[in-house]
């Protein structure tokens, strides 16, 4: 505000003002009537008449003068030249000159034409102007080498470089002390995470899953004591899980599946309570089932340890300890016993996944307090005795995988009422009898009972119009081949080895999407249909061991 709006009423004056023109910076002001102009006289001229008058001035004024040169001494202090900004430009340029590929053309307005503030995929600070704050630039299919010029924006706490295809190493980070959020997940980044990332000590999720990332995981990792979230997955990290993990107690998340990682599961992993998702699948893992994992019961929801060499029995209270479980997922170890009828009482279970273990036994009827099961994968083992009937309470079920087992007897009638599934293999076991009738599941795309020894007719399957595989090769189902037309979608048929009779229907080539079919080692008899001849998508056909005459068109 200048000295016009401040003075104008007469009720003050300022006494000594400094700065350039008429803006006056820094003014002191007296409250004592102003002068009226003389004929000709500006107020300028006034103000300035007022300001430095030409008589002595009294000892108050004198110590107000002072006063005021100290006042203006500190501000010099304290107002010192901010910094200049402008270095941010500078190493983002030098971040931009490192990019071989932007076929997005992302960076074409990452020029000196705009601030670098409005950049795409910038983000400046508030408080500090000029200085970068974010820099988001994922999914671009971008290519090059992170420059190391990013480690020098200072006052970064957001970095996403994820899904584009970065090669190199990882960058040197060390000063980014105020970074929070670090993603390089699913690029090409390879050779050792280094040490020095464990200077940024604001980091609360690291993400650099999919990569090349080779080395043991650094156990300094262990003193970012504000991690939330840790995701190695997808990598060629070898050596063990470091015990010292359990010390970020603030730790949710964490992800190490799909590397080379050996040895036990560290104990001290249980001391993270706050933990609610845990993928530890795809690695050489030894031991049992970590009980230490049973102290996370009030909030571990998904756990997956699939693919290890993980031994021994599942523990009995399983289920009562972890009832909060959404995913479980223990497939392909070498789990043995029983499973626990515990894991009746995670009725949150979503997705349950114990195949090719060598697990024995029953699948109990506690199955079906499983009411939110999606997913159930008990394939591969050496389960026998019926299928428990209370599957068909599990109306959420998408996909249903028992095969091989030892399971025998008839299919309960209440698998046909599980209408939201998609997915049902019950392969490779030593089911007999009918089968129920399966209309209901409109939503089925995948069908195999193979390898059982099912008998009597097929029941009509015209229903099932999104069924893209239908496997019913090795049974004893006899009469003719019913009319499978309306399933359009189908891209595989196998009913080979059983005891079909009659001719070969012709609607079958209808079914334009078939690249697979077999109907070898049945009782077919007459020629084969012209019909076949439009399936040109086919490529497998096996029509041996049957009846046929004529001509081979």
């Amino acid at each position: 505000m200048d000295y016009h709006s401040l003075c104008a009423t007469g009720q003050a004056r300022p006494f000594m003002c400094f700065g350039p023109g008429r803006a006056w910076d820094f003014c002191f002001w007296l409250c004592q009537a102003w002068p009226e102009p003389r004929p000709g006289q500006t107020n300028d001229q006034v103000a300035m008449a007022s300001a430095h008058p030409n008589r002595p001035r009294p000892p108050a004024m004198l110590l107000l003068l002072a006063l005021l040169q100290f006042s203006l001494g500190a501000s010099k202090i304290n107002c010192a030249t901010p910094p200049d900004n402008s270095t941010d430009v500078l190493w983002l340029q030098a971040f931009k000159h490192g990019i071989t590929s932007d076929p997005s053309g992302w960076f074409s307005s990452w020029n000196s034409s705009a601030n670098h503030c409005m950049w795409p995929g910038v983000r400046c600070s508030r408080k500090h102007p000029g200085r970068v704050v974010a820099l988001q630039l994922f999914g671009l299919n971008l290519t090059g080498q992170i420059s190391s010029s990013i480690g020098n924006l200072t006052f970064l706490r957001t970095l996403n470089l994820s899904k584009n295809s970065f090669s190199g190493r990882l960058p040197p980070l060390n000063h980014l002390q105020k970074i929070q959020v670090l993603d390089l997940s699913s690029n090409r980044l390879h050779d050792s995470i280094p040490d020095a990332i464990t200077n940024c000590s604001s980091l609360r999720k690291i993400r650099l899953t999919t990569n090349f990332l080779a080395g043991e995981i650094p156990p300094k990792v262990g003193l970012l004591s504000n991690l939330i979230l840790l995701g190695l997955s997808d990598n060629d990290l070898t050596g063990t899980i470091p015990p010292i993990l359990g010390n970020i107690t603030s730790m949710q998340r964490l992800g190490v599946s799909y590397n080379n990682l050996t040895g036990r599961i560290p104990d001290e992993l249980g001391k993270l309570t706050n933990m609610w998702r845990l993928l530890l699948g795809g690695n050489s893992l030894s031991g049992g089932f970590p009980r230490c994992l049973f102290n996370l019961s009030n909030s571990l929801q998904i756990l997956g340890l699939e693919s290890n060499m993980l031994s021994k029995e599942l523990p009995p209270n399983m289920g009562d300890d972890l009832p909060n479980l959404q995913m479980l997922s223990l497939h392909d170890n070498m789990f043995e016993g029983q499973i626990p009828a515990s894991l009746g009482n995670a009725t949150w279970l979503e997705e349950f996944a114990l195949g090719n273990n060598n697990l024995t036994g029953t699948v109990g009827e506690w199955i079906g307090k499983l009411t939110q099961l999606r997913v159930l994968f008990l394939y591969a083992n050496s389960f026998i005795g019926p299928l428990p009937s209370s599957l068909g309470q599990l109306a959420q079920l998408e996909e249903l995988n028992l095969g091989n087992n030892k399971l025998h007897w008839p299919l309960p009638s209440s698998l046909g009422q599980l209408a939201q599934l998609e997915e049902l293999n019950l392969g490779n076991n030593k089911f007999e009898g009918p089968i129920p009738p399966l209309g209901q599941l409109a939503q089925l795309e995948e069908l195999n009972l193979g390898n059982n020894k099912f008998e009597g007719p097929i029941p009509p399957l015209g229903q099932l119009t999104q069924l893209e595989e239908l496997s019913l090769a090795n049974n004893k189902f006899e009469g003719p081949i019913p009319l499978l037309d309306q399933l359009t979608q189908l891209t595989y048929l196998n009913l080979g080895n059983n005891k079909f009779g009659g001719s070969i229907p012709p609607t079958l080539g209808n079914l334009q999407q078939l690249s697979y079919l077999d109907l070898s080692q049945n009782n077919l008899e007459g020629n084969i249909p012209i019909q076949l001849s439009s399936l040109t998508s086919l490529y497998k056909l096996n029509l041996s061991s049957n009846k046929l005459t004529g001509k081979i068109s």
